[in-house]
Order: C-alpha cells, then sequence, then structure tokens
C-alpha cells in the first residue's frame, strides 16, 4: 500500500470531496500505475475512513476517465492512451501558440525577468531529481507566459487543462536523458518572446510540445 497516501482534512469539503482529490492527486502524479487496482477495502483501511466516501470518489474518477471499472475484477487505474495523450496535447499546442503571441505583444522587462529566474528555477530543480519539484517548476515556466499575456479566460482555460496534462507531464519529465533539452527549450522560447518575434515563439513552443508527445508515445508502446 502507498506510504505517501494519506487524507488532508478540509473543513471546507464533504469527506467524499476530500477522499475524491486525494486519490485523485495520486493517481495524476503517478503514486497509483494504470493498470493498478484500486481496493476499497484496503483504501479506506489506509486513509481511516469507511467504504462509502472511497466508492463515491471511485465513481467520479470513472467519470473523469482516470479510473476504469473492469468486470469481476473491479476498478483500476485508467490506462495511459495515445489518443488521450494527442488530444491534450492538440489542445495544449493551440493555447499556448495564442498565449505566444499575447506574450509577445505585452512584454516587459519585469516578465523578462520573471522569465528567466523562472528557467534559472527549473535547472537548480533538475539538479535535485525530484520528480515533483521539476514537474512545478516546469508548470510555473509556463504558467508565466500565460500570466503575461493577461488574458484571465485563457488562464482559466489552461488552468481546466492542467490536471488532465499533469500525467502525461510527470511520464516525460521522468526521462532524465531529456532534461537537457527542456532547458535548451525553455531558454530558447524565452529568448524568442524577447525579440518580440510571435512565429519564432510559436514555433519553438510548437517544437517543445512535439518533442513531449513523441517521448511520451515513444513510452507508451514501450511499456505495451
Amino acid at each position: 500500500m502507498h506510504d505517501n497516501l494519506k487524507v488532508n482534512a478540509n473543513e471546507y469539503l464533504p469527506l467524499r470531496d476530500v477522499v475524491f482529490q486525494t486519490l485523485r492527486k495520486a493517481i495524476l502524479v503517478g503514486e497509483f500505475k494504470p493498470g493498478e487496482r484500486l481496493m476499497e477495502i484496503a483504501l479506506a483501511d489506509k486513509l481511516g475512513v469507511s467504504r462509502t466516501p472511497v466508492r463515491e470518489a471511485i465513481r467520479k474518477l470513472e467519470l473523469e476517465g482516470l479510473v476504469v471499472m473492469i468486470p469481476r475484477k473491479g476498478a483500476e487505474v485508467a490506462s495511459i492512451t495515445e489518443k488521450d495523450l494527442r488530444d491534450v496535447l492538440e489542445v495544449r499546442c493551440a493555447l499556448e501558440e495564442l498565449a505566444a503571441q499575447l506574450a509577445c505583444e505585452k512584454i516587459t522587462e519585469e516578465g523578462v525577468v520573471k522569465l528567466e529566474e523562472s528557467v534559472e528555477g527549473f535547472k537548480k530543480a533538475i539538479q535535485t531529481k525530484d520528480l515533483t519539484t521539476i514537474v512545478e517548476k516546469d508548470v510555473a515556466f509556463h504558467d508565466i507566459i500565460f500570466q503575461i499575456g493577461e488574458n484571465e479566460r485563457l488562464i482559466q482555460i489552461v488552468n481546466n487543462l492542467r490536471e488532465q496534462m499533469y500525467r502525461y507531464r510527470n511520464e516525460y519529465i521522468k526521462d532524465e536523458s531529456y532534461h537537457d533539452t527542456l532547458i535548451k527549450e525553455h531558454e530558447t522560447i524565452v529568448d524568442s518572446i524577447k525579440k518580440k518575434d510571435v512565429e519564432l515563439t510559436k514555433q519553438a513552443l510548437r517544437s517543445h510540445i512535439y518533442h513531449q508527445e513523441v517521448n511520451v508515445i515513444k513510452k507508451l508502446k514501450l511499456a505495451n
């Protein structure tokens, strides 16, 4: 059983929602692996709750596509599919290209400093070899680009996509041989925004996302 799995009490949320968020995060960050069974009794014991909120949480996770119900076996973590990956990255690419255009139009000296500091933070995170920290710094870098564009609706949309992307982000960041490439790609994106070159920035982001897609698809095929 997963040693890090525990319920963090929240006085503002019903227990079933707290359990749902706990299990959801565990799946997204990879504590539960694709194909792993979710046993109600074992999870309830581990979390210190009854089976009811666990059962309700699993139903919600099924609706989100993170869990599938297998006849005569029960619930298990949904596999990461090539189709799901392509669908998510197609949407992400379109949003990032719009963000790139807005960032090039609205970039300031303060924005440049934030981007450069974010790249340095990402480099330091990679040195720690801590997957969670690296993912957080990668997310933070892209968030700054959206923030520079100052379009609140766009930021809201990408935030809704964030958790769907989290599983895939984990997969490509696990590959340490790709880390140097990620750093260079981040630096190229920043240089393009500093030049206010919209097309160059869009191309840099497209290339960045394409390499991630190729990397994760290769892992999926190896796993199968």
